[in-house]
Parts: C-alpha cells; structure tokens; sequence
C-alpha cells in the first residue's frame, strides 16, 4: 500500500491578540527592499482601522481587499497574479491572507500561481502543481471551513468546481486569533461552523476513515456540540473551541476525504453560486438516509439557533441545469467512493442526486 505522506502547517500562533505579532512574524521573510509582502484581506474590513491599523505596511507592501460574496473563480486568481507579477519590481516576499475561507483559499491559489505557469484551471485537480509556492500565511477571521490548515483551495473554474490539492497549497505560517472573528454574524457563524461539523461526520462515517482522521475528527466533532448545544460557553470561548474545532475538522480530512454533503454543494456553487457554507446546510438537511444521526443532530443545532435555510432553490431549473449540478457533482469521485465505498457508482446515480437537489 503506498502511504500518503502529506504536509502539514509548519508554524501556528494561537492565542487572543496573536494577530499583534504580524509584523514580527513577517520581518525576517522579506527578501528585499523590492520584494513586497501582498496582503489579501476580507472587504468587510475595508475602512476599518481596528484591523489593518496593525499592519505595518513598509517600500512596496500593498493591501487588496477581496470582496467575498462570490466563491473563488480561477479567473479571479489569474487576474490577481497578473496585477501583483506587473507592479512588483520583483516576485514578492509573501502572501498573507486576512478573511474566511474565500480569501484564505485565494492567498494559497495566488501564492501557488505566482511561481507556475499558465493560468489556475490547469491545476484544479490532485498533485498538478510542479513548483512550490511563494511564502504564504493565513489568517482566518471566521472559523469553520478549515481552509487554514487544508491541502486544498476550492476554486470555480470555467468547467468545474475543484481545489487546487496539492502538497504546496498549505500555509506556511499560520495565526489563529479568535479575537478576530468577534464580529462575525450569526447567520455566517452557524453556517461556516455547520461546515466544520459537516466535515466531521463525513470522515468519521466514511470508508477512508483511519486512526489519524478519527482522533481529529472525534475532538472536532466534540468541540462543536459544546459549541452549537452547551448554552454554559461564554461567547470568547466559544470563538476559541470553534477555532480549534475548525483546525480540527480541516485535519481530520487531510487523511481521509468528505462526502456526499460536500460534493452536492459544489453542484449548487457552481450552477447558482451558492457559498460553501449555507451550501453544506440546504444539502446537509436533505441526506437523512446516508448521515441519519449526523442530520438529526445538525436539525437540533439548527432549530436551537433559530435559523431558516433557503427553500425551492431548485424550483425552477431545467433539465439542464440539473445535469450540469450533477455533473460537476459526479466527478468528484474521492469524496463518493469515501462516502459510500468502491462502488458508488451504483449508489449514487444521477436519477438520485436529481432527486435529492428537487427538495432543496
């Protein structure tokens, strides 16, 4: 058998108020006066000084606010690359990105373009990548999705909805400082953390599942019943336990894989544009018969925390339409063969998965 032999973050800061340490972290990485660090940040903080006041922005170091409504599209980095190759006098001392799981699976995308040719659609798929990224460190501002940690970074392509996995995608250096999602809304809380959980029952009840993916898992999967049902936790520890469970849940899949709830969201995001997060919720709701206590317990959190998922998405879609959901659904082959074992195929036909999407 031929043992994965996967990377890992290097370096993690961790602690409320961690983020002060920013410029400390960067200083010894620069390479010259002319080699700028590029910062990537989420556009909910554009004017707010709380945040990027902290930066110390020295020569040619810029900010570009990312706007985030979107999911990621490889067109999206290709443009980026080509601005940050054409301003800098040379190729950067690094990437940081500051925001969720859009703009942290942007840094890793861009980090990676900057030293392979061609544009990023032609590494959405496993191990395409030739050469290492530039230096990159994440920043997470909200917790749940995992991105700080994984090998992947989810991009919509012009064909398809598929990450960059690589060994060269993770961070080199990460900063988790939970003060930093204190302003996150409700709604975007329950929704990104409901990703971590989500992430947790597929490896966890999954055919991959091993000693390594279990005991990230199960301590993922602990962490956000306290957070989603214990109503003891005082808010900041709540921001801490998801932000562990977060990096938790992203490394209990670095071994293993997702599944069904992951892959029938990438149809809708890349259809509707609909993000990973309430995407995971509309189709999570829906998968009683392959995760009966996984969707119980997600139908508990949910009527706890008084949220209402979107109805009749799919209401009004052609056959078309469906088709292109399912095929961008189907040729996510790991995480089906994860989920339901070497002959999904069988199990997860398209006359299914069009059925399952007719009651989102």
């Amino acid at each position: 058998m031929n043992y994965k032999n996967f990377p890992m973050v290097p370096r993690v800061i961790f602690g409320r108020g961690s983020f002060n340490q920013i410029n400390d972290v960067l200083a010894p990485k620069r390479k010259s006066i002319n080699a700028p660090f590029i910062f990537l940040i989420d556009d909910v903080f554009r004017g707010n000084p709380w945040l990027t006041s902290r930066i110390e922005l020295a020569y040619d170091d810029k900010i570009i606010f990312i706007p985030t409504k979107e999911e990621p599209k490889t067109e999206q980095i290709d443009t980026l690359v080509e601005e940050i190759i054409l301003q800098a006098k040379e190729r950067p001392s690094g990437i940081i990105g500051i925001g969720g799981g859009t703009v942290l699976d942007i840094a890793k995308a861009v980090a990676i373009m900057i030293t392979n040719s061609g544009e990023a659609k032609d590494y959405q798929g496993w191990d395409l990548v030739k050469n290492p990224a530039i230096y990159h460190v994440g920043i997470p501002t909200i917790s749940g999705t995992g991105a700080e940690v994984s090998r992947t970074t989810v991009l919509t392509g012009p064909e398809k909805k598929l990450g960059i996995n690589s060994d060269f995608t993770p961070f080199d250096q990460v900063i988790l400082d939970s003060e930093l999602t204190k302003d996150v809304p409700k709604e975007q809380w329950f929704y990104t953390g409901m990703d971590c959980y989500i992430h947790c029952i597929e490896s966890l009840t999954g055919t991959f599942l091993n000693e390594f993916s279990k005991s990230y898992g199960e301590k993922a999967f602990e962490l956000c019943k306290q957070i989603f049902l214990d109503d003891t936790l005082s808010k900041r520890d709540s921001q801490e336990k998801l932000m562990m469970a977060s990096w938790h849940g992203g490394m209990s899949i670095a071994y293993s894989q997702v599944g069904v709830a992951h892959a029938l969201s990438y149809g809708l995001a890349f259809l509707l544009g609909i993000k990973h997060g309430i995407g995971n919720c509309i189709v999570f709701d829906h998968l009683e018969d392959f995760y009966p206590e996984g969707v119980a317990l997600f139908k508990k959190m949910k009527a706890k925390h008084d949220i209402e998922l979107p109805q009749g998405i799919c209401a009004n879609l052609s056959d078309n339409d469906f088709n292109t959901m399912i095929k961008v659904a189907l040729g996510l082959e790991p995480l089906w063969e994860n989920a339901l074992g070497k002959n999904w195929q069988n199990i997860a036909t398209p006359e299914r998965l069009r059925s399952l999407y007719e009651k989102m």
